[in-house]
């Protein structure tokens, strides 16, 4: 099939590469010339282990392209998935569709023959229904439908995650397009992804409540954490005993930091903000927003009371700063708040992370990249594992520094307290 996938972002270059790689014609539009130059030439402008060479491989069979001519994309395809961001909007936690609805203008003036429309942008209740007004206006409603297909891809897993999914959500008001789209996703279907046809309002819904109820799980057990560091439990005990109910599972039972990242905290607000225009109180998704702000200022008084609350000239590391491992993403992460609130407070920090130096510290005081861990550790007082990357889940700490009062707050409990304290320095977790 012939497909266009608008934005090359996450979603769409992910699955844009992986539609091709499944045999289809794909091309993927971006209004960035420059993100396109470097995707023709097989650079990706993303963390994603796997996708350049899948990039790579595509180019040379020549069955993806990279263009910025939206125009001439849509013409050429049967399938046309929208794949820009929806961020939240500034002043407001409602969703910005400007660049969905900007989009859907352009899609309007270039439909030469019957084509499919699909949202894989996560979008609103109602923003298909939109989207079919704009089309409508200059265009009979019979040359084209309009489909909402989310995305549950993970960042660091998305490869996978697209061609090995747990299900494939097609939200359709007609039969026709229910058809062609069940063709398109025949290889995975037939390998045993569930297919799950529904309405496209329930389709638009179910990927909000999905990551809204995972976001939730996550907060559910670091509020427990905090009760077991009070009780003398050990956290992953009781994840454990939780999980093996098949009814709660296990997954997402990990304590840690905040939630982050492009999805979990825009997409909470976003259904509380869909919700109070339709006057319904989503109470327990506002009490998630709420106690997982609260989170990282819970996690710095943690890092205060260990240094005693003497953080003036304190040399702090923190290994990994973004909001999980296997991406470079740091929306949202928590060491955008710890570190500059730190570094306020007179700490001086070193940081390593597998994906390099980033941006959003360059300008704070007292912060500094190192390009190795051992770089990063030397000389420091206090080190915190802020991201679980394998890198750091075999670090022998003694053969790193010779420090004698050396403190490891391990904000993702990846370390055996017995085997490190052993070594002989202060080790301090989370829930345990």
């Amino acid at each position: 099939m012939k497909l266009c996938m608008i934005g090359t972002g996450y979603v769409g270059l992910v699955s844009g590469v992986c539609f091709a790689d499944l045999g289809n014609e794909v091309i993927c539009v971006d209004k960035d010339i420059n993100k396109i130059n470097l995707l023709q030439e097989g650079k990706i402008p993303i963390y994603e282990p796997g996708l350049s060479e899948l990039v790579i491989k595509n180019l040379k069979n020549k069955r993806l392209k990279f263009s910025t001519d939206l125009k001439k994309s849509i013409r050429d395809s049967d399938i046309i998935f929208i794949c820009v961001g929806t961020p939240t909007k500034k002043g407001n936690s409602s969703a910005d569709l400007s660049q969905i609805f900007n989009v859907a203008k352009q899609i309007s003036y270039s439909i030469n023959k019957f084509k499919i429309i699909v949202t894989k942008s996560t979008v609103p209740v109602t923003t298909g229904d939109k989207i079919e007004k704009i089309l409508s206006k200059k265009n009979n409603k019979k040359k084209f439908s309009i489909v909402s297909n989310p995305e549950f891809l993970r960042e660091g897993e998305a490869i996978r995650d697209f061609i090995y999914p747990d299900r494939i959500v097609i939200g359709s008001n007609d039969k026709k397009s229910s058809r062609i789209l069940k063709n398109l996703y025949n290889p995975l279907t037939s390998k045993g992804a569930q297919y799950f046809k529904t309405s496209r309002r329930a389709a638009e819904l179910i990927k909000y409540a999905s990551n809204s109820f995972l976001a939730t799980k996550i907060t559910f057990i670091n509020e427990i954490a905090n009760l077991c560091e009070k009780t003398g439990i050990n956290i992953e005990d009781i994840s454990i005993g939780m999980g093996l109910d098949k009814r709660i599972g296990s997954r997402f039972l990990r304590t840690g930091p905040a939630y982050g990242g492009s999805c979990f905290p825009k997409d909470t607000k976003a259904i509380i903000s869909t919700a109070n225009k339709f006057k319904i109180n989503l109470s327990v998704i506002k009490s998630v927003i709420k106690s997982n702000k609260n989170r990282s200022n819970l996690l710095l008084n943690r890092v205060y009371e260990i240094l005693n609350k003497k953080i003036k000239n304190k040399k702090i590391t923190f290994l990994g700063v973004t909001f999980k491992a296997n991406t470079d993403d740091m929306r949202d992460s928590s060491s955008l708040i710890m570190i500059p609130s730190l570094s306020k407070k007179g700490a001086i920090i070193k940081y390593f992370d597998p994906t390099g130096s980033k941006k959003e510290f360059k300008k704070i005081k007292n912060v500094t990249y190192e390009n190795s861990i051992k770089k990063s550790i030397l000389k420091s007082d206090l080190v915190i594992i802020h991201t679980d990357w394998n890198d750091f889940k075999s670090i022998n700490f003694k053969n790193l520094t010779k420090k004698k009062k050396f403190i490891i707050f391990d904000m993702r409990n990846i370390y055996s307290p017995i085997k490190i304290k052993k070594m002989g320095f202060k080790y301090f977790s989370l829930g345990r």
